[in-house]
């Protein structure tokens, strides 16, 4: 069995592989630290199991998925993330992901789905089984981000997780008009105005990471010069400026 583990952080990376190799004695382990090493890895060699995780630098998780079962639509993709099942698992497990875990799930659980999804199947948390059987026979009304598309709910944590227009269509390979048209359609359909509305409602929401990108301080205003006035006495014009210490005197010597 051939596991490619895809993890912006190498302590994670080791520590699945620990859990794995503990459990599948023979199976062997390759490493991706992004995307983009993510998508060669994939197209250039064989692998019996992904294991994603949804925020790694450069394209998001959902489009690296979307690319890999485009391109291999039977190799399965478990994804691993920060984010609660309730926010993204339904959606990329549309999208094709072979199962959805949080980062605090037990490591049994995830011996089991790498199991299950190379076996061919599809592996739901008994938490997120119940939720959607929960959603099947109540009337519940759905989130706003739910009537958004794939690519429309993209851009939109892309945006909210503060990259500008052209950066996102460089990630895409789109034009930017086309990303502004998505950001329209998106906000239009969520009932929002702005790109403020649209981040305020995404961490709201978890839609995004609980780690707002900082922004940089306020260059200081540059100091006035000294307005000249006129000597009350004289008439000469001196600086309004106040010194900063008052002149030393000096001492008094008796004659």
């Amino acid at each position: 069995m051939r596991i490619l583990i895809a993890d912006d952080h190498a302590v994670v990376r080791q520590g699945l592989k620990q859990i794995l190799a503990g459990a599948f004695k023979r199976a062997s382990f390759g490493e991706a630290a992004n995307s983009q090493q993510t998508l060669e890895r994939v197209a250039k060699e064989r692998w019996d199991v992904v294991i994603l995780d949804l925020t790694m630098p450069g394209r998001s998780g959902h489009e690296v998925l979307l690319e890999i079962k485009r391109a291999h639509p039977l190799l399965p993709v478990l994804i691993l993330s920060v984010h609660p099942e309730d926010q993204f698992a339904v959606r990329l497990l549309k999208a094709g992901a072979a199962g959805y875990m949080t980062k605090e799930s037990a490591p049994e659980e995830l011996v089991g789905a790498v199991g299950k999804a190379v076996a061919g199947g599809r592996y739901i948390s008994p938490g997120l089984a119940e939720k959607m059987a929960s959603l099947l026979v109540q009337d519940v009304e759905a989130a706003p981000h739910e009537a958004l598309s794939d690519r429309e709910f993209l851009i939109l944590r892309l945006i909210a997780s503060g990259k500008s227009v052209s950066i996102i269509a460089r990630e895409l390979t789109l034009s930017v008009k086309t990303v502004s048209t998505y950001r329209g359609r998106l906000l239009e359909k969520m009932g929002l105005t702005n790109n403020a509305e649209l981040v305020h409602y995404a961490f709201q929401n978890n839609l995004v990471p609980h780690s707002a990108p900082q922004l940089a301080p306020a260059p200081a205003a540059p100091a006035l010069p000294a307005k000249p006035v006129a000597h009350p006495r004289h008439g000469r014009r001196i600086s309004a400026a106040v010194p900063s210490r008052p002149p030393s005197r000096r001492p008094f010597s008796p004659l």
